[in-house]
């Protein structure tokens, strides 16, 4: 029996050998990242400058992203390094090596820079020189940058709470405290700041609209029913950027609702069943979102109305995007860049920068688009075709 049993299954290996190989591939797994499609690049990307700017990202969930302001990119690593680096040549103005565990940051506004730390801390630091100015405590973990206007720097916890501190001092003038889920997403939505409100995402789905003097609620407006059996069925966390444009708060949840909110009172205006947890990116009338698929959308802003949707780089762990010139750019996390341009949703260019993926989107200033891999560099791209 065993004479024959090896080379009759050895047999029937090479008969259906094509089958069983692809049975144990890549592509046969359902979580696995779409594979990359070839084209034919119409648009060339340069890279301007890039630059060391410590040790990234540790796998702890933080949420340190770059952030721009006067012709200067501030960034900060999870061992507590921040550096001020000239946003034309890469050149470093300043580093400080405070040592501290920051998990949200960098914000800046009127000179501060502000981190949050995950001992539920706020330092405020020069911007020309990174010389510390103060620093305050809050409740808990700050995952969110910080934001600043009129004077109040307002600081979103991870137990719900908002704290309003002041500019000058970090002393509290306001606190607003709001439940939150048992179950949620690792990340919370930055608070967006105009014209003396505060807007803020909470994980339950819904959205707030504060005083910003005095943390006064003004309202409140669920963007999805927070329905299922479990809780992780429930997850509904509104973690992504939020967008203030013209008279109109643009949002999008975890859980199927992208949305147009009337700024002045929460009365929702459209929305459509799109799932995002990194939040918009608006420029004119275009709104683009990568889903928690990995499709990516442009969509009408005043309505809703789909322009196009790109659907091939599912599972590939996309960024939120940014809008760069006539493209709408996406990071994944296999560390290639993709441009796609807004006219009709096909691919125009891809780099490769890093195999650990992006520390946060693609920030765009200008005619250039900067981005901090996970792994603690910050490069600077321009793209167009006159580029050599």
């Amino acid at each position: 029996m065993r004479q024959w049993l090896f080379p009759a299954l050895a047999a029937l290996l090479l008969l259906n050998g094509c089958t069983w190989i692809k049975s144990w591939g890549k592509n046969d797994d359902p979580d696995a990242p779409a594979e990359l499609v070839e084209f034919e690049a119409t648009l060339k990307v340069g890279k301007v400058w890039s630059t060391n700017v410590g040790s990234g990202l540790d796998q702890a969930g933080r949420q340190l992203r770059p952030a721009y302001s006067s012709g200067v990119v501030y960034t900060a690593d999870y061992k507590g390094l921040l550096v001020a680096v000239n946003a034309e040549n890469g050149n470093k103005l300043w580093e400080s090596k405070t040592k501290l565990p920051f998990t949200g940051g960098p914000g800046i506004a009127d000179n501060l820079l502000l981190m949050g730390t995950q001992d539920g801390e706020v330092y405020a630091f020069d911007a020309t020189s990174g010389t510390q100015l103060w620093s305050a405590t809050v409740t808990s973990e700050v995952l969110a940058a910080p934001a600043v206007g009129d004077g109040i720097v307002v600081v979103r916890c991870i137990d719900g709470r908002v704290f309003g501190l002041n500019a000058d001092t970090g002393r509290r003038v306001w606190i607003y405290d709001h439940s939150v889920p048992l179950l949620s997403l690792r990340g919370n939505a930055p608070p967006l700041l105009r014209a003396g409100v505060v807007f803020i995402g909470y994980d339950g789905g819904q959205v707030v609209a504060l005083r910003n003097d005095d943390g006064t609620l003004m309202w409140e407006q669920a963007l999805i029913t927070t329905e299922g059996r479990t809780e992780l069925e429930r997850l509904s966390d509104i973690d992504g950027q939020l967008v203030f444009v013209a008279s109109d708060l643009l949002v999008s949840s975890y859980k199927n609702r992208l949305a147009s909110l009337a700024a002045d009172s929460g009365r929702l205006l459209w929305f459509k069943d799109i799932s995002s947890a990194s939040g918009v990116v608006v420029d004119r009338v275009n709104l683009a979102v990568s889903d928690s698929d990995g499709n990516v959308w442009l969509v009408d802003r005043r309505n809703g109305a789909e322009f196009w949707k790109n659907n091939q780089l599912l599972r590939r762990g996309l960024t939120r995007p940014a809008i760069h010139g006539s493209f709408v750019v996406v990071g994944d996390a296999e560390g290639y860049l993709h441009w796609i341009n807004i006219s009709d949703g096909l691919f125009a260019a891809r780099v490769k920068v890093g195999g650990k993926g992006f520390a946060g989107p693609p920030l765009v200033v200008g005619n250039t688009l900067y981005v901090m891999t996970r792994k603690g560099e910050l490069i600077a791209f321009r793209a167009g075709a006159a580029l050599k």
